[in-house]
């Protein structure tokens, strides 16, 4: 494998579900989580990360789960990179299919993020394919086919009343400390501040937010300006408008944090939502 790739979209036949296929060598992405899960098979290469306070590898051929609200890296775990195929569902789309299988109520989880299932492995990579095919009736039945197998021998349940990975009930300062931030995305306060706006001090609100979310404010306050520019990107905003609107210096400054989260700048996002288009190479895929 040489060189880097990466090419998102969305398939109609997919609501809900975010696509990636990418090859990565020196790419790494910062402490992030999503919103939904991240669930795809490792093609070629290694994949290292850490996950829930541990480091993980996956070698050719695994299902990488993660859950919603998981704080994760991502990084080569070897000169020669990796190739994945991913699948972005949201909390919906799980929790839909779960109950469709009579499983018990709550929000899936999956314990383990890295996990040997060939089965698994050869659906997504199939899903991925029926897609680029224009297939909707394949890849429509073999995203839903895949998931359910995923749930039936690996999912565990969590309480319906929060995410997965996620406090049930956030710290009071910290819940606070992190509604000022979502309203101050442009404009944000000091880490004093901060603390002073909740009731507390600096360091205190410093340790109880990074056990409490697995990042520090700056850090959390990158991923909001994220989740708040995919929101924009989604209704057919221009990068460089949704820079000023989220609070980035400018066009260059999300792009390089959107690309740390999402594996492709904010301009192939955009495209993938059937605004505008950006040239993309496909990825050459191993194996």
């Amino acid at each position: 494998m040489t060189g880097e790739v990466a090419h998102y979209w969305r398939h109609p036949a997919l609501p809900g579900v975010g696509l990636l296929k990418a090859r990565f060598v020196t790419h790494r992405y910062a402490r992030h989580a999503h919103e939904g899960y991240a669930i795809g098979v490792i093609v070629a290469g290694v994949e290292e990360f850490e996950c829930a306070g541990g480091a993980e590898r996956a070698g050719p051929g695994a299902v990488v789960a993660v859950n919603p609200g998981a704080v994760h890296t991502g990084q080569a775990g070897g000169p020669e990179g990796w190739a994945y195929r991913m699948t972005y569902p949201s909390v919906d789309v799980l929790t839909e299919i779960a109950a469709e299988l009579g499983l018990p109520r709550g929000t899936p989880a999956f314990p383990r993020p890295v996990l040997d299932d060939p089965e698994s492995a050869r659906r997504l990579r199939a899903v991925h394919r029926a897609g680029e095919r224009g297939d909707a009736l394949a890849a429509s039945t073999m995203l839903r086919t895949a998931y359910a197998g995923l749930l039936r021998r690996h999912a565990v349940r969590y309480p319906a009343a929060g995410p997965p990975d996620a406090p049930p009930v956030l710290p009071p300062a910290v819940r606070d400390a992190r509604d000022v931030l979502h309203a101050s995305l442009v404009d944000p306060p000091t880490l004093e501040e901060l603390a002073a706006a909740v009731g507390t001090r600096p360091f205190p609100l410093l340790r109880a937010f990074r056990e409490a979310t697995g990042l520090p404010p700056h850090a959390y306050l990158n991923q909001a300006r994220v989740r708040a520019a995919c929101a924009l990107l989604d209704e057919g905003l221009r990068p460089g408008e949704v820079a000023a609107r989220t609070g980035f210096a400018d066009q260059a400054h999300l792009t390089r944090h959107f690309k740390r989260t999402m594996g492709v700048p904010p301009g192939a996002y955009r495209a993938a939502r059937g605004f505008g288009s950006v040239g993309a190479r496909e990825p050459h895929e191993a194996g």
